[in-house]
């Protein structure tokens, strides 16, 4: 099953749901099902709202070691990390070196962080 459009509230396709739902309403989804044929239409809703206290940024040690995206036609770039002591991660097609030489490279926006890996 695969999405093809997905609608915000007021769009077209979602205003009778979003008069149904109001402001709860987040999106509606069209969603397709190859083998049985079928498409199927979701929505998300809010159905839960409390407080959150967002936990302060990590702080990183120059020696901790962070992974960096490089794309494949960068290499100048590529080989700079390289030189620096960036070890290639094949599995995850990142670059793994420590922080300090990611700062000396100037490479901070290249960072993924652990949760999006």
């Amino acid at each position: 099953m695969h999405t093809r459009v997905t609608l915000h509230p007021g769009q077209r396709g979602a205003k009778k749901l979003f008069t149904l739902y109001g402001d709860r309403l987040l999106c509606v989804r069209y969603r397709y099902d190859e083998q049985q044929k079928k498409r199927f239409k979701t929505i998300e809703l809010i159905v839960e709202e409390g407080p959150w206290d967002p936990k302060p940024a990590r702080r990183r040690t120059d020696d901790q070691r962070v992974r960096v995206r490089v794309a494949l036609p960068e290499v100048e770039l590529r080989n700079q990390v390289k030189h620096a002591g960036g070890r290639w991660d094949p599995h995850r097609r990142l670059w793994e070196l420590r922080y300090e030489q990611v700062v000396a490279l100037g490479l901070e926006e290249r960072i993924v962080e652990e949760q999006s890996l």
